[in-house]
């Protein structure tokens, strides 16, 4: 069966008549024939727009929009069906929670399978029989018309929940993984490398393709007999030219070098596309790909590839201490798999859908009213379309494809990330796509130096585990290849940023031949990679901004770093320790203690203060000291004649340094009185993971409550961004009310 659209119109076979070509009317037809041609039913058992007949009071009218039975007498007989479909326009995002007044029809006509379909995304759910679940159960397919009267493979099928499939496509991407190593002879990283291309280009492929939806085997192979010339002229195989494609898309990033082709042989790539054909990475569910893929890459990582992660106890933990709010920008310089970036826009993404959801439901309470109930049927149908343009306009604000939506915003605006190691930079994109987030604005470039986006003074949140235990050498300089000379992208990030962006850029313009450390203030003090990254993070920090920084045990107490610790107080505020047990990170291969520490920037205000108490402290204590330093600082001025013999000067020197010494240490103790604030400090024992990786209690939980609880009484930082609110206007205008700023006017 093929679509037929003719002068605006679209023929309805279920209905044996052409209908007014509409966005939702077209998703209906196309999933109708993906009924028909994948699924092999019979237009006999289906039937198209059903009327609900038991919706529940203040919830409005139901249209169930493809029903399917069992067979063709089931359905003259009024059985029960199989499967409910509710379908909407492609640029409609599917929220489970829209669909319940559908799923409330799907449970009280005795269906199995619920659907909901925009064509790029379906989503199926298993029907809970007798009663309105909290939470949808979501499963990977609805039986064909050769299983759907076989009980046994129904009741399969049922069971093949998410949990089901996220364990299925983390073997799979195991099972791709050896075929590369065992049929290519490459190493770990080098198979991995591999398989991080390959799916870069089967999500581009679906993420792009408004045709075949998958990234199938027949798809590649048809593509490919299409394409001998590109063959011929360029002695490439086809599946180079899909690379080179796909290196283009990314450009942007950095991700792949200019001369990057895939490495492996062409049967070896068709072998993994195979594999994983049955999974559209374009539609499968965010937490299935993102929590499937963090598996691999743990298990992968952990166990040859001699990297390690922050635990996701560590992470959640960090996160909701900082508590990131909507229209805040984010930034982890060393962001490795992307775990924080990955957290942090899942946080707010979070309270965005939370809003959205509250939205609907006041929506829903100022309709389906009790006057609403005695209304005509012809007045309900006029409310109830009128409330889903609504409903529909609040989705657009979940719809990462429009420029204008909360969540691209929130993608691609507000979280941004760096690692040295190309590698990680393309795990980190790979891993950010996977969970939902469509850019990932992640760079491959060396942490400590400015790139697109990623400089000075411009973030609200910091969230990073940098590098323990190694040193930047002094030999290390920076050079040439550190230079962006990409003019065409240099004139959009200047378009973008503003002069802030050409003055970010001079840290390596300026500096070619200098030693990398001499960009820091700290690298006089210690070489290590974390005093470094300390510093690096409270200057990309803007004033007020708060940090969340993983590091060694004791690293601001050690001694020998004492000066790093006076520098980080001179610039920001302690605003909590957490000493947590060496288990949580063994089971990530690493042997380091380590601590989170929570530092706020200062204020424009604060600086000013401390600066004023620090040179009042100064002056003070200094001239307090005068009577006794004056005299020494004269003797050993002495020349010629005068000048005091050598035992003598040594010893005096020694009183010099004495008297200096005790003077730093009472303007330190005077400027901690006059400039005083509370650092709590906590210790946990048990922090959710065990030496093994396994779950075990989480101390971190009620502490993280705790904490904010104290942030809140002390207004330790005021929230800029509250809580948006949505007015529908009398001319059924919808607008978006931030409470700064001026009201938006939503366009679906």
């Amino acid at each position: 069966m093929e679509i037929q659209i003719q002068n605006g119109k679209i023929f309805a076979p279920l209905k044996d008549k052409w209908l007014v070509l509409k966005p939702e009317e077209e998703v209906r037809q196309k999933y109708l024939l993906r009924l028909v041609n994948k699924y092999g039913f019979e237009l006999d058992q289906m039937t198209q727009e059903v009327q609900v007949s038991n919706s529940q009071r203040g919830q409005g009218r139901a249209m169930a929009d493809i029903v399917v039975w069992k067979s063709a007498k089931d359905k003259s007989e009024n059985n029960s069906p199989a499967i409910v479909v509710e379908c909407k326009a492609e640029h409609i995002t599917i929220r489970e929670e829209d669909y319940f007044q559908g799923f409330n029809y799907a449970a009280w006509a005795g269906a199995d399978f619920f659907v909901t379909t925009n064509l790029k995304e379906t989503r199926i759910f298993k029907v809970v029989k007798g009663k309105m679940p909290k939470k949808l159960a979501e499963v990977i397919d609805i039986p064909d018309a050769n299983t759907i009267n076989n009980s046994k493979k129904v009741n399969e099928l049922l069971k093949q929940t998410k949990a089901f499939t996220r364990d299925e496509f983390s073997k799979l991407l195991f099972k791709c993984h050896n075929i590369i190593r065992n049929n290519d002879k490459l190493s770990p990283e080098a198979a991995f490398d591999e398989i991080s291309k390959i799916l870069f280009i089967k999500i581009r492929y679906e993420r792009d393709n408004t045709g075949a939806q998958i990234f199938s085997l027949t798809e590649f192979i048809k593509a490919k007999e299409y394409d001998d010339k590109y063959r011929a002229e360029n002695d490439l195989p086809f599946y180079q030219k899909l690379f080179e494609n796909t290196k283009k898309d990314f450009k942007d990033d950095n991700l792949f070098e200019p001369n990057e082709v895939i490495r492996i042989r062409e049967n070896s790539f068709e072998a993994i596309v195979k594999e994983l054909e049955i999974y559209n990475l374009s539609t499968t569910s965010d937490d299935v790909k993102g929590i499937a893929f963090e598996k691999f890459l743990g298990k992968t990582f952990r166990g040859e590839l001699g990297q390690f992660f922050t635990p996701r106890t560590i992470v959640d933990f960090m996160v909701e201490v900082l508590d990131p709010q909507e229209g805040e920008i984010l930034c982890d310089p060393c962001c490795g798999s992307g775990g924080f970036l990955i957290r942090a826009f899942e946080y707010v993404r979070s309270k965005i859908e939370n809003e959205i959801q509250e939205a609907k439901a006041k929506i829903k309470k100022e309709t389906f009213t009790v006057e609403y109930e005695n209304l005509s049927d012809d007045e309900k149908e006029k409310i109830d379309a009128e409330v889903i343009e609504q409903f529909n306009k609040l989705n657009y604000e979940l719809d990462i494809n429009n420029a204008n939506s909360r969540l691209r915003e929130l993608s691609y605006d507000c979280i941004f990330g760096t690692d040295a190691n190309p590698r990680m930079s393309r795990t980190a994109k790979m891993n950010m796509i996977m969970h939902g987030d469509g850019h990932g604005g992640v760079h491959h470039n060396d942490g400590l130096l400015n790139v697109n986006g990623v400089f000075e003074n411009r973030f609200d949140i910091i969230l990073t585990n940098p590098p323990f235990g190694s040193r930047v050498e002094k030999s290390w300089k920076i050079t040439e290849a550190d230079k962006f000379t990409d003019q065409v992208r240099i004139k959009k990030y200047q378009k973008r940023y503003g002069p802030a962006y050409d003055k970010a850029m001079n840290q390596i313009n300026k500096n070619i031949g200098k030693p990398l450390i001499n960009l820091y203030e700290t690298g006089k003090m210690s070489t290590l990679t974390e005093v470094l990254f300390i510093e690096r993070c409270l200057n990309l920090l803007k004033p007020g901004g708060r940090m969340g920084i993983v590091l060694p045990e004791g690293v601001l107490n050690n001694t020998n770093l004492q000066r790093v610790r006076d520098f980080v107080e001179s610039k920001a505020k302690i605003i909590l320790i957490t000493s947590i047990p060496q288990d949580v990170f063994i089971a990530s291969g690493a042997t380091v203690k380590p601590s989170l520490l929570f530092f706020k920037k200062f204020t424009e205000e604060e600086a000013t203060e401390w600066n004023r108490i620090a040179k009042k402290a100064k002056t003070e204590i200094t001239k307090k000291y005068e009577s006794q330093i004056n005299p020494i600082e004269q003797k050993l001025a002495l020349r010629g004649k005068e000048a005091i013999p050598a035992k003598e000067k040594k010893e005096l020197k020694g009183q010099l340094k004495e008297l200096q010494n005790k003077i730093e240490i009472e303007i330190k103790a005077q400027i901690k009185k006059d400039f005083d604030y509370q650092i709590p400090i906590a210790e946990v024992e048990k922090a959710g993971i065990s030496t093994t990786g396994a779950e075990i209690e989480n101390e971190l939980i009620p502490l993280k409550e705790e904490f904010t609880r104290y942030r809140k009484q002390n207004q330790l930082w005021e929230n800029k961004f509250n809580s948006i609110q949505y007015e529908i206007m009398e001319d059924g205008k919808m607008l978006r009310i931030p409470m700064a700023g001026e009201p938006q006017e939503i366009y679906g």
